[in-house]
C-alpha cells in the first residue's frame, strides 16, 4: 500500500483512532499514532504520560521510538507519521529531527499545535528539514473522539 494515497491515509488513521481508543480507556487524552513506511506499520503509540508519569510519552514520541528501534535508524526518512490530533511542539520538533516525510492529521489542537494552530515548526523553512503537512484527513472522527472525551470530564 502506498502511503500517499487518500485512501492508505484514511486506512492508516483509523488504525491511530483505535490506539486514540486504548488511550482513553486508560484514562488519557485520547490520541494515537502510527508511523507507516511502505505500506507497512513499523511504529504506533497512544498518549500514556500520565500512566507512565512521563510528561514525552506522547503517541507520536512513542510511535516514533517504535519504529526508529525497528529501523535501527534515528532516522525515519520515508516514512509517514498519522496521528489523531495535530503535534504539539515537542512531536513536531522530534518529527523534524528523525526526519520523517510526512505527516498526516485529523484534528487541530487549536490551544497547542505546533504544526498549523500555533506553530509552523514541521515545515518551517528556518530548519533542515521540512515535513509534508496534510491536515484534516478524517477530521470529524477525530474531532468527535476527542470532544466527547473532554465533554465527559466536565
Amino acid at each position: 500500500m502506498d502511503e500517499s494515497r487518500p485512501s492508505a491515509d484514511e486506512e492508516f488513521l483509523r488504525q491511530a483512532l483505535a490506539l486514540a481508543r486504548q488511550a482513553e480507556s486508560e484514562g488519557e487524552v485520547p490520541v494515537g499514532a502510527v508511523v507507516a513506511r511502505g505500506g507497512e506499520v513499523i511504529g504506533q503509540g497512544w498518549n500514556r504520560p500520565i500512566g507512565r508519569n512521563d510528561p514525552t510519552a506522547h503517541a507520536e514520541i512513542l510511535a516514533i521510538r517504535q519504529a526508529a528501534e525497528k529501523l535501527g535508524n534515528y532516522r525515519l526518512e520515508g516514512c509517514t507519521l498519522y496521528v489523531t490530533m495535530e503535534p504539539c511542539v515537542m512531536c513536531a520538533g522530534a518529527m523534524v529531527q528523525a526526519r520523517v516525510g510526512r505527516l498526516v492529521f485529523g484534528a487541530r489542537d487549536i490551544r497547542f499545535g505546533g504544526v498549523r494552530s500555533k506553530f509552523q515548526i514541521a515545515d518551517s523553512e528556518l530548519l533542515n528539514h521540512r515535513v509534508e503537512v496534510v491536515e484534516g484527513v478524517l477530521a470529524a472522527e477525530c474531532t468527535e473522539q476527542l470532544r466527547r472525551f473532554f465533554a465527559a470530564r466536565r
